[in-house]
């Protein structure tokens, strides 16, 4: 195998040809459940059996175990006393953390990504951007999300910070039901107002500016899940 992920094949004629190595059927299903759950296909509180996994993505019951017992160990499934596994229903108090998590986070990602926020980054955001108003005129709630996602990944990429942002994707797996949630409750029929910000502050250099439309852009939609007196 090389280092590239290949195992090297030799053809009729000699020839020595790299084919690309397919996941095993744990990881592509672990991958296919992570991305469900991470975008809001998944409602808070959907049960899950590993008979049924199984059976939706015509695997046997070990790839659905191994893929259930890696998404547990993230927090994007629970494990309840009785053993039943689910989506997860947070209470205001992990929202209220998770969201104190994400503005941490996610600014500083944002701060690193700056002295690498070229045009063609800036043009790619904007792209995506409109992806997200699209999504919202026509509904679609997983797109939104999905695209939203997206818009946020582009950017922190650039921070060249992968321990960072792996953290923070644990965060947004544990929240993905949830953010669905906080679609339905928003309405909302254009992209965040703050992402037009945060394109502002990157085409100025503006690293405090973007700092703060960062922050405000991922607690700002999270506070429509806290009840009135929660809400600051």
């Amino acid at each position: 195998m090389t280092a590239a992920g290949c195992v090297i094949t030799t053809s009729g004629d000699g020839r020595r040809i790299p084919q690309p190595v397919l996941p095993a059927a744990h990881e592509r299903l672990y991958r296919s459940l992570r991305t469900q759950i991470m975008i809001g296909q998944l409602p808070p509180g959907r049960a899950l059996t590993l008979r049924g996994i199984a059976a939706e993505h015509r695997v046997s019951m070990t790839p659905a175990r191994e893929a259930v017992r890696r998404l547990l160990a993230e927090g994007a499934l629970t494990l309840s006393a009785s053993g039943r596994v689910a989506t997860p229903e947070l209470s205001v108090e992990r929202i209220e953390e998770l969201a104190a998590l994400r503005a941490l986070i996610e600014p500083e990602l944002a701060s690193r990504a700056m002295p690498r926020a070229h045009f063609a980054l800036i043009d790619r955001l904007s792209a995506i951007n409109g992806a997200i108003g699209e999504a919202a005129q026509n509904h679609d709630a997983v797109g939104y999300i999905r695209s939203n996602l997206e818009f946020h990944r582009t950017l922190y990429l650039r921070a060249q910070a992968p321990a960072m942002l792996a953290i923070l994707e644990t965060i947004w797996l544990q929240l993905g039901p949830t953010m669905r949630a906080v679609y339905q409750r928003m309405r909302r029929n254009e992209p965040p107002r703050h992402h037009r910000m945060i394109l502002a502050a990157l085409r100025a250099g503006d690293e405090p500016g973007l700092r703060l439309a960062v922050r405000t852009d991922v607690t700002q939609g999270l506070r429509h899940l806290l009840p009135a007196p929660e809400r600051r």
